[in-house]
This record gives structure tokens, C-alpha cells and sequence, in this order.
């Protein structure tokens, strides 16, 4: 059986975002209505993992359209093994969001019509009944529309709340939604989206074929594949995302689930900030951050060396056993001062 990169990158183990000034994800902390007026109408940027829309740089809330389509498709699990995935715009995890305080969401949900069941939305920056489950209940072919109000600042996660709800969001629906705090997020050299969930299929890790999912291992919490991004190696290799020496890399990080925790850690790296999960209060010099089953947490770290920095859960048979690892190649001159080798 061949793990390829994976395995590779396991080898290599064994051997071996500030917000601050962005004045806090939550600005107000209240909740409390905007009193700026929502001026004008614009079109949201949706991005697939790792890739982060653009920060924002108006300076008032407007009308901000979304679109996102649901669907179903086979996609690869890891090589040579297929999966019916269930999506939120035709990826695993779903679109980033990225909004501001204040603004008026127009959101529409459409259930592509070759699809063969009902989806909605569950959006868990939305203060109003089921987070627009219930106004975007829809059939294949069908469409669901309500707006809200981006209230509260921070980092949410999306998922979909159709019965039964663990079987929708153990198929891959889920994602992330930003909500900018009015006074703007501060600027960082890279952004990158990762999302972690878990898989249950018939057959075991790394059996070939199409796999069905599976009732009674998700029920027992026994998952065959934890993984970054919705597949072994999605982002490692030549998937691997990329900065240089001396750049500061934000990490927009949720978890899907939908049952297993994550202790989301970064070999070799310490994050400078993590802005417990999505929210204001700031942690500092952190080695090892939870993330919760529908939660998600903001990461800054400075990359000081250059090198392959493993992105792993920390609960480490998942990585070595299960697929939970991803990668950030970092370039530029060595830093002796900081980190060095030493020949005898």
C-alpha cells in the first residue's frame, strides 16, 4: 500500500494571525447593534482551503451577497481511495467566509439539482433561530435566502444541520466564517485556512475503492480518517503551503468534527498568539491548542528558520495512523542565532 507523501512525512517527524492591534477579533464584545449605517452592496470573495479571501479594507458595513451552492460529489479521501463527499461549494472544507462587523449578510443556499438530498445552513455567526438552518431548508434544485446582521466579531463555524446532523457534517459539510472587527484585523504577511474533521468508512485506513460511510463507527466515535482539509495530504508535498523567513503566518484553524477534539500543534514552531477559540481573549507563547468540535481559533506564529514545519493533532497516533498532517515550507537564509546543528 503506498501513503506516499504521507508516509514520507511521517518518516521525517519520527526522526526528528497579530490580531492584536486588530484590536481584538471581538472589538465591542458586546454584541450590541452597529450604529454605522450599511452602506452600499458588494459581492462576497469565497475561497477554497488554504486560500483566505483578502482582509477587508472598507471602513463601513455594507451588503455583502452570498452565494454557496451544495454539493455532492466523489472526491479522493488519500490515493486510490474514493469517498461520496457532501459539500459546501464543491470542497471539503466549504468556502471561507470573510465579512465585518456590522455588515448585512444576504445569504443564499443552493441545493444543486442532481443532488440526491436535502441540505441547509447552519451559520454559527448568526444570532437567530437554528444560525439560518431553518430559512435554508431546501431540496435538490431548490434555494433557501435570509439575511443577517454580522453582530459579533471572531472567527465561526458553518456546518449543515439536516437530520441526522452527524451523518451531514461526518460527510465533509462544514467550514469557516471571519467577521472582521470594525477596527480591521492587523496586517500579516500570509493567511491560510485549515479545518479538521473525521471520517468513517467501511473499510479501514487506505483501503482502496469507494468507501461508504459508516453509522455504527461514527456512532462509537471510531474514526478511520482524521484529516486536514478533507484528504491525506491535501496539504503537504507539493501542496504544502509556503512562506519565508522572518514572515509572520496567520492560521484560521476550525474543526469540523464531528465528534473528535483537536489538539492542533505545529513541530517546531510556538504560536505567538492564539485567540482562544475565535474569540478575544488572547493566549500567548502557546506549544499545543484545543480546538473543540464546532469551534475554531486563530493562530499567529513567526516563522524564525527556514524549513518543513509539520502541521499535526497532537493526539499522535491520528497523525501517524489516521492522515492528520499538513505542512508549511518555510524559505530563506539559516539563523544560526536561533536554531543550528551542531558537528561533532
Amino acid at each position: 500500500m503506498k501513503y506516499t507523501i504521507f508516509k514520507a512525512a511521517i518518516a521525517a517527524i519520527a526522526l526528528g494571525f497579530t490580531i492584536s492591534g486588530c484590536n481584538s477579533p471581538k472589538a465591542k464584545g458586546t454584541g450590541e447593534m452597529s450604529s454605522e449605517a450599511v452602506t452600499g452592496e458588494e459581492v462576497a470573495v469565497l475561497t477554497d482551503a488554504p486560500n483566505v479571501p483578502p482582509p477587508i479594507t472598507r471602513k463601513h458595513p455594507t451588503k455583502v451577497m452570498v452565494n454557496l451552492e451544495v454539493i455532492e460529489k466523489e472526491m479522493e479521501m488519500m490515493d486510490g481511495v474514493k469517498y461520496i463527499f457532501w459539500t459546501f461549494g464543491g470542497s471539503v472544507p466549504g468556502k471561507f467566509i470573510r465579512v465585518r462587523e456590522g455588515d448585512l449578510v444576504d445569504f443564499t443556499l443552493l441545493n444543486m439539482p442532481d443532488n440526491k438530498l436535502p441540505h441547509n445552513i447552519d451559520l454559527h455567526a448568526v444570532n437567530g433561530p437554528g444560525g439560518g438552518a431553518e430559512a435554508t431548508m431546501v431540496a435538490p434544485g431548490q434555494s433557501g435566502h435570509f439575511q443577517f446582521k454580522a453582530l459579533n466579531p471572531g472567527l465561526y463555524v458553518y456546518h449543515c444541520a439536516t437530520g441526522p446532523v452527524g451523518m451531514h457534517i461526518a460527510n465533509g459539510m462544514y467550514g469557516l466564517i471571519l467577521v472582521e472587527p470594525q477596527a480591521g484585523m492587523s496586517k500579516v504577511d500570509r493567511e491560510f485556512y485549515i479545518m479538521q474533521g473525521d471520517f468513517y468508512t467501511k473499510g479501514k485506513f487506505g483501503e482502496k475503492g469507494l468507501q461508504e460511510f459508516d453509522m455504527d463507527k461514527a456512532i462509537k466515535e471510531d474514526a478511520d480518517y482524521v484529516v486536514f482539509n478533507g484528504k491525506v495530504n491535501a496539504n503537504a508535498g507539493p501542496n504544502a503551503m509556503k512562506a519565508k523567513v522572518n514572515e509572520t503566518v496567520r492560521l484560521y484553524v476550525g474543526n469540523g468534527g464531528p465528534n473528535l477534539a483537536s489538539s492542533f500543534h505545529v513541530i517546531g514552531e510556538i504560536f505567538d498568539k492564539v485567540y482562544v477559540e475565535g474569540g478575544d481573549m488572547v493566549n500567548k507563547n502557546v506549544q499545543t491548542t484545543v480546538v473543540p468540535p464546532g469551534g475554531a481559533t486563530i493562530i499567529d506564529m513567526k516563522m524564525n528558520v527556514p524549513g518543513t514545519y509539520h502541521i499535526v493533532d497532537h493526539a499522535i497516533f491520528r497523525t501517524f495512523h489516521k492522515g492528520t498532517l499538513a505542512q508549511i515550507k518555510v524559505e530563506g537564509d539559516e539563523a544560526p542565532n536561533i536554531y543550528a546543528k551542531i558537528k561533532k
